[in-house]
């Protein structure tokens, strides 16, 4: 493990898995100013996510990324410029060591070195397919509205990869969300920057956190998306024959 991110090594290098938000970590020497048991909210950690990640690497002897700083420290699924990348509230709930922090600061120590790092696996392992793990809560709790999907599938203009995988899920009968429960064109940097602009099929995909939230739900999901990550993997590789 680096300080930025854990680094699972695995032998079918033509697809990378990433979770951004796989850890509710402060270091020591950051006061959020905040509840401890804040960290164990959605608003710290994608639930869920970083335990996924594990089990479907390895269902798939694949390698994956998984961030080691919370999300309220600095997002680092969030482009430098965003006004969200180092949060001053979330859901409701105020982040007050977040006041007046060296951006800059943050920035260069977490956020610089972890996209670096992914840039550098790209770069090495050149990887046919990225799959980005996250999970999302049913409801928010300040102004939400119920969230029926199961899970959700986000992406850009690079649909390669998203289409198949939501007929997919849906033809398993997953109530699947298509850039839902939000607009994978509007929150996507991490696959924007390495995928997409590297013209890697990519997606972001999004379980809701109470079916994952125990080592049932964890192992069903770890086990489902094993079954996408190959049906992409024939989808794509169909689609690159059919175009040569």
């Amino acid at each position: 493990m680096s300080d930025i991110a854990d680094i699972i090594e695995g032998k079918q290098q033509d697809i990378l898995l990433l979770c951004d938000h796989a850890s509710n970590a402060v270091p020591a020497d950051i006061d959020l100013g905040i509840a401890p048991e804040l960290l164990d909210l959605h608003i710290a950690v994608d639930i869920g996510a970083g335990a996924v990640t594990r089990d479907l690497a390895a269902r798939l002897d694949a390698p994956a990324l998984l961030a080691t700083v919370s999300r309220l420290v600095i997002d680092l699924h969030r482009e430098p410029d965003h006004v969200g990348l180092i949060p001053h509230r979330s859901d409701g709930h105020r982040i007050p060591g977040n006041d007046g922090v060296d951006r800059a600061g943050r920035i260069a120590r977490f956020h610089a070195p972890y996209h670096r790092l992914l840039a550098g696996r790209i770069r090495a392992q050149r990887p046919k397919l990225i799959l980005s793990i996250h999970s999302f809560t049913p409801c928010l709790e300040h102004g939400g509205t119920p969230r029926p999907w199961q899970v959700g599938i986000l992406y850009n203009r690079d649909a390669r990869a998203a289409r198949p995988a939501i007929d997919w899920l849906r033809g398993q009968g997953f109530e699947t969300g298509d850039n839902a429960p939000y607009s994978g064109r509007l929150l996507n940097a991490t696959l924007n920057r390495h995928a997409e602009a590297n013209g890697i099929p990519s997606i972001a995909i999004e379980i809701r956190n109470d079916l994952i939230g125990d080592a049932a739900g964890i192992a069903q999901w770890s086990q489902t998306l094993a079954g996408l990550a190959n049906s992409l993997r024939n989808s794509l590789a169909r689609n690159a024959l059919t175009a040569t």
